[in-house]
């Protein structure tokens, strides 16, 4: 990482919980730390927020941005028991549900629980627990033994996070929860750091984004992108590393961890974005590596592209294992490399850049 403030805002925005729809935590540490090096710090109704650097307003602005919102769950109902039903926020997988301490969040803080699973000595299925559970079927345990005492500490609707929090395996392999996609927030955090630090020779305006609610539909990125209509986007995101054992290549593609980000292309991504950034690669010999859109990224870059009259867009992304589990695992080289990557390309934009598809 950069220095020991890099560092340890990297792990303050891991750690600290922001499911889907309750973003505000997460959202505070992103938001302190780009106010120290930010002309000014905005935010709107629904907590997205954004840090800009000004440099004239008669010059093209870049869009940075990236989600700060992670799956989750939610509770559901509270049986007289005192056992917490759940429902999932997001993608979130109900196979890895079961066994696994969590946190429910309430306005005064959180509560420890776990969620239930049956000893294998109990089941109907010695072969290693049977079929998928249903999320209707998975239950957090609090400690109490009744819907009254369970209502004294929680309420229905108050969200749920796995506890783990963060570990380095090595020097370069960071894993943890939330990834997907905070490690975003700190890209694009760094990244507007790194271009005031040499504002002498930027010549366009930059706005770094941190959005709501893309785990559920890319809301936040809406909202914000078309209040400010920049020339162009550039989005960063995980995407699915398919180098650990049984993955098919043939069918998701090949990206490594640790060997760069990777530049999609088609769909949303604009072709003369895409060849710029490929350029500005070479030229500051980044490593990167290439995957198709078939039909739409699962990014927030589907929600900037579209709005008004067009944002020229382009997804660069993380390379992650274990995506949407509390394991999440990234090499951190590769998050330097996107920093650099878009420190680079908004540095050689011109003030009148432009990217439409019939320019020469």
């Amino acid at each position: 990482m950069a220095n020991s403030s890099s560092k340890q805002f990297l792990e303050d925005l891991l750690i600290t919980p922001s499911p889907t729809g309750f973003e505000k935590a997460g959202v505070k540490v992103w938001k302190d730390y780009v106010d120290q090096f930010s002309d000014e710090v905005v935010t709107d109704a629904y907590g997205s927020a954004a840090g800009k650097i000004n440099t004239s307003g008669d010059v093209a602005t870049v869009l940075l941005e990236a989600h700060c919102d992670e799956i989750g769950m939610v509770v559901q109902h509270i049986s007289d028991q005192g056992f917490v039903y759940i429902n999932k926020l997001g993608g979130s997988d109900s196979t890895i549900a079961r066994a696994k301490k969590v946190f429910i969040h309430n306005k005064r803080g959180r509560v420890v629980g776990v969620t239930g699973n049956t000893a294998i000595h109990l089941q109907d299925t010695k072969n290693g627990g049977g079929k998928q559970p249903a999320w209707k079927d998975i239950y957090v345990d609090i400690g109490v033994s009744s819907k009254e005492e369970a209502l004294e500490l929680i309420q229905v609707g108050d969200p749920i996070t796995y506890s783990s929090d963060l570990e380095y395996l090595n020097d370069d392999i960071l894993t943890g929860r939330a990834l997907d996609n905070r490690i975003g927030g700190y890209i694009i955090a760094e990244a507007l750091r790194k271009i005031s630090e040499r504002k002498k020779d930027l010549k366009v305006n930059v706005i770094a984004l941190n959005s709501v609610q893309e785990e559920v539909g890319g809301f936040g990125a809406r909202m914000m992108s078309y209040r400010f209509m920049p020339d162009v986007a550039l989005v960063t995101d995980v995407t699915h590393a398919t180098d650990t054992p049984g993955i098919d290549q043939k069918q998701h593609g090949t990206v490594e961890m640790g060997k760069g980000p990777a530049i999609q292309h088609g769909g949303a991504n604009h072709p003369k974005v895409v060849d710029f950034l490929e350029d500005v690669c070479k030229k500051a010999k980044i490593e990167v590596q290439h995957e198709a859109t078939s039909v739409r990224t699962g990014t927030d870059t589907d929600s900037i592209f579209y709005q008004q009259t067009g944002i020229p867009s382009a997804l660069i992304s993380l390379p992650l294992r274990y995506m949407h589990s509390p394991v999440e695992t990234c090499n951190v080289n590769d998050v330097e490399d996107l920093i650099n990557l878009m420190v680079e390309a908004v540095l050689a934009m011109r003030p009148d850049q432009t990217f439409g598809v019939f320019e020469d």
